[in-house]
């Protein structure tokens, strides 16, 4: 006698929704029940009569096409509401462009023979060093820090050691403070400003475009308004944590 099990075929039909179409599913599990239905209507038809199928084997098959048929129309349902959450987070992004935000991030582009950060210590240190790596995760240069607790600033020409200018590019500051125990001090963070040039929308996810890095909008942690003829201002040096041989200016 035929066995009846296009019903396993229908469920993996809907497990695979997530990561396939849900579409492509429903038409999967509409081709499976076809496929039911004809074996179901070839085993009645060839039945033995002293024998006759019972009938809860069906009426439970169909109950199963039944639950699978329900689970594919609510996984389409959430997709939708998924569609339309990201189609609202991409048009709330584009609010962005052109205003000046702070971004929880390590990288900082050096352009012309600058690059700045922010970072932040939780607490005063014995000694901070300012790790700054190129996109290859060498370091290419290491600076004294602001040792109070609060927020600083650094801005690096763009110089090595030795002295020698760099390639424009994407680079990463490490901040390692230390107590007065010799410990590390966690929680410090990195941050990076600037004007937001752009908006897209990548995996369900609004990424914006900051000085020639493309950073997720969920990094951002302030955001303001630029003034309507923004005058650069330049930075605060602290001159008690500057060394005049060192390639950077920290505040």
């Amino acid at each position: 006698m035929t066995e009846l099990s296009p019903i396993a075929q229908a469920q993996a039909a809907a497990g695979s929704v997530n990561e396939t179409n849900s579409a492509s599913s429903a038409a999967g599990l509409a081709d499976n029940f076809d496929t039911f239905l004809n074996l179901l209507t070839t085993q009645m038809q060839n039945q033995d009569p002293l024998s006759p199928m019972e009938s809860q084997e069906f009426v439970s098959q169909l109950v199963q096409f039944s639950s699978v048929e329900q689970q594919i129309q609510s996984t389409q349902a959430i997709q939708a509401l998924l569609n339309v959450q990201a189609a609202v987070a991409q048009l709330s992004s584009v609010d962005y462009i052109g205003k000046y935000a702070q971004v929880e991030t390590a990288g900082s582009t050096l352009s012309e023979g600058s690059a700045e950060w922010s970072y932040q210590l939780p607490q005063d240190a014995a000694s901070t060093q300012l790790v700054i790596t190129n996109e290859q995760g060498a370091t290419v240069a290491t600076l004294n820090g602001s040792t109070a607790a609060g927020e600083h600033s650094l801005v690096w020409n763009g110089t090595d050691a030795q002295g020698n200018s760099l390639p424009d590019g994407v680079y990463n500051l490490e901040t390692v403070a230390m107590d007065a125990d010799g410990e590390r001090i966690e929680d410090t963070t990195v941050t990076v400003s600037g004007r937001v040039t752009g908006v897209e929308l990548t995996d369900g996810q609004a990424v914006v475009e900051i000085g020639g890095m493309r950073v997720p909008a969920s990094q951002i942690i302030r955001l303001r308004e630029l003034p309507a003829d923004p005058v650069e201002q330049p930075p605060v040096t602290d001159t008690a944590n500057e060394d005049e041989n060192e390639p950077g200016t920290v505040s």
